[in-house]
């Protein structure tokens, strides 16, 4: 097998056809800038600017591991899925302690390592914090501590939005840490320089999708209520700043009508882990069919009926105990 050359500028340049559109006449340093800013000091930072040490082939079977609070983080599975299909996934959704975003910053905190600590005896090449509220609390320190790349999902999906935004009006909807960390404002700033943020809890959301429902007239009204505050707004685009929200995102999209383009970060964040993979010559280039495997700490037969409907695969989740109590 032949290796790639891996520099610094792979990464980059993947960066600029990610977001080739992305600084078009907008003030502030460019999004390809910012990703490729980010990207050098978070290699920097963690001893990623060479090779991760070990075997390299060894790396490279290894999953990439996916957390989030319950099944949301599913919407980025899947996006990994379809952009690199030969990579395994280990997931594990927290859903007997779901949803976060009403939590303590310490119960966030500590649910959310704990989560780390299992995918790590996993052994997986890279973590994916798929859940924006564990992105806001953890992904800081997670990148300190651990010698493997963490990704969170609040940078791609800032970029996400500016690349889709036209008069740089853009909303911001999430859980009530998410929101009240800011996590998305300081994002799309350090991006786009002057942009327009209109940011809002939505606590409901996350409970409807756990619960498996996501069309009907209850849905929408409780929709249409919890929107109600965004609707007089100018905003062109509006990022799910909730992993579970692409799951309603057709109640959404009705509601805020179809001017409003709305942005899921499962895209983008799938593109970022393959600029890492790449970067750190980490892909799987085995022709076997991945072993996904799920974990749930909550009732499997719903998280199994969701992800099965969700991925469009049979999903036979296990259950995980976990030690810190609800």
């Amino acid at each position: 097998m032949q290796k790639k050359r891996s520099t610094r500028f792979l990464t980059c340049s993947l960066a600029k056809v990610l977001l080739s559109n992305s600084s078009n006449g907008r003030g502030g340093q460019s999004a390809t800038s910012s990703f490729c800013l980010s990207h050098d000091r978070f290699f920097c930072r963690n001893g990623f600017f060479g090779k991760i040490d070990g075997n390299g082939s060894d790396h490279m079977k290894r999953a990439i591991g996916v957390l989030d609070s319950g099944v949301g983080g599913l919407t980025v599975v899947k996006e990994l899925m379809r952009q690199l299909p030969k990579e395994e996934i280990i997931y594990i959704g927290d859903t007997e302690r779901c949803p976060y975003g009403p939590r303590p910053h310490d119960e966030i905190e500590a649910y959310t390592w704990e989560l780390i600590e299992f995918l790590l005896s996993k052994n997986v090449k890279m973590i994916v914090i798929a859940c924006n509220t564990a992105t806001a609390v953890v992904l800081k320190e997670a990148r300190k501590r651990l010698h493997i790349p963490v990704i969170g999902v609040i940078d791609p999906g800032a970029r996400a939005a500016v690349k889709g935004t036209r008069n740089k009006h853009i909303g911001v909807i999430g859980t009530k840490m998410t929101i009240e960390s800011n996590s998305y404002e300081t994002a799309l700033r350090h991006v786009a320089g002057a942009v327009d943020v209109y940011s809002l809890a939505c606590p409901p959301f996350v409970p409807l999708v756990e619960a498996g429902e996501l069309d009907g007239e209850r849905v929408r009204s409780i929709v249409e209520e919890t929107l109600r505050p965004l609707q007089p707004s100018e905003m062109d685009t509006l990022i799910l700043g909730c992993t579970h929200y692409p799951l309603l995102a057709p109640v959404i999209q009705d509601v805020v009508g179809p001017d409003v383009h709305l942005i899921s970060s499962g895209d983008e964040t799938a593109l970022e882990v393959a600029a890492i993979l790449d970067f750190q010559e980490l892909e799987n280039d085995l022709d076997t069919v991945p072993a996904h495997q799920f974990y749930a700490t909550g009732d499997v037969d719903m998280f199994n009926r969701l992800a099965t409907e969700w991925l469009g695969l049979s999903v036979k989740a296990e259950k995980v105990e976990v030690s810190l109590n609800a």
